[in-house]
């Protein structure tokens, strides 16, 4: 049977609700799909636009281009594309919650999430640091985030930290956490029957022995060590600036890099267009947009598609694989 995803179109204002009326127009034959939106606000998206909207029941199935299957979270204040407003919040959160229950619930099989506006989140009088937070906090689990396309997955071992932060942050502990959680979504979600991990060192030439630093030999090297007595297959800790080598990046399964910055770049690099944000650990799969809400194309017709589709196509996958895997 195919998966049923729930989309979770995100900030009305921003590119999220135009990026759904395109995902619409296409064909599927790897998923169904239930919108978690407002209404007035899609269709608003389609008129600007020029594209055909049908907006169906939750439990009818969409039958020819541009008929999209909605559950509706009406907003609170007219939506104006480009312009934010808190009044809104509440019917964000509330999407994405709602979205989240029925995941967990088992009514659907994994959620895929459009971007949401931090400020405005919180200016509407909800405390709000990012959507991976929230869905950790509502499923009660420990996340890691990992972000992929069709060239490399690079996890990471701490997520939005300032640079200076980061050293400390780097624990033991927290590191066989985040390699367990890896480790296990390769296999649960990816079909991956022993996944080889690369581990980036922190240091420039991973400490070089020592003589730049010693995280690798006092944090790094004997988290590796007890996690591969567990059978696991892990490679370093590597410097970061070769590792990403094409000849090198074939031999791995994904990348555990140790701060933002280290690993993504590379990522975005070698295919922002198509990169998408998956949080792992949850109890069902998550992908999301690998792009912010972009007030400055909303209503425009110039946003790309792309990373939306590419988190579908992503979310039914993995999907698929942990209903066989189950």
């Amino acid at each position: 049977m195919q998966p049923r995803l729930a989309l979770v179109a995100g900030e009305p204002a921003g590119i999220g609700p135009e990026l759904c009326v395109r995902l619409a127009q296409l064909p599927r034959d790897d998923c169904s799909l239930l919108a978690f939106a407002d209404p007035q606000t899609l269709l608003a998206a389609a008129d600007a636009l020029s594209l055909p909207l049908r907006l169906l029941d939750e439990h009818d199935a969409a039958a020819r281009p541009g008929d999209l299957p909605l559950r509706a979270f009406a907003n609170a204040a007219a939506n104006r594309f480009g312009q934010a407003n808190p009044d809104n919040a509440t019917a964000v959160i509330a999407a994405l919650t709602a979205a989240a229950d029925g995941c967990l619930h088992g009514e659907f099989d994994g959620l895929v999430t459009g971007p949401v506006h931090k400020a405005t989140i919180n200016q509407g009088g909800i405390a709000y640091t990012g959507t991976t937070e929230l869905l950790a906090r509502h499923a009660n689990c420990a996340v890691v985030m990992m972000l992929a396309n069709d060239v490399v997955r690079v996890a990471l071992a701490t997520t939005h930290l300032p640079l200076r932060a980061v050293a400390d942050a780097i624990s033991g502990d927290g590191l066989i956490r985040t390699l367990r959680i890896l480790d296990a979504a390769l296999r649960a979600q990816f079909g991956i029957a022993a996944p080889r991990i690369a581990v980036l060192g922190l240091n420039p030439h991973a400490g070089e022995a020592g003589h730049l630093g010693r995280e690798e030999i006092e944090i790094i090297e004997p988290a590796l060590a007890l996690l591969r007595n567990e059978g696991m297959q892990l490679i370093g800790p590597l410097a970061a600036d070769t590792a990403f080598l094409p000849a090198k990046l074939i031999d791995y399964d994904a990348v555990l890099a140790m701060y933002h910055d280290q690993g993504l770049p590379t990522l975005k690099y070698s295919g922002f267009e198509q990169a998408v944000n998956i949080t792992l650990g949850l109890p069902y799969p998550r992908v999301a947009v690998d792009h912010g809400t972009a007030m400055d194309l909303a209503g425009k017709g110039s946003a790309d598609p792309s990373s939306l589709f590419a988190a579908v196509a992503a979310c039914a996958r993995m999907a698929q694989v942990r209903t066989l895997k189950q």
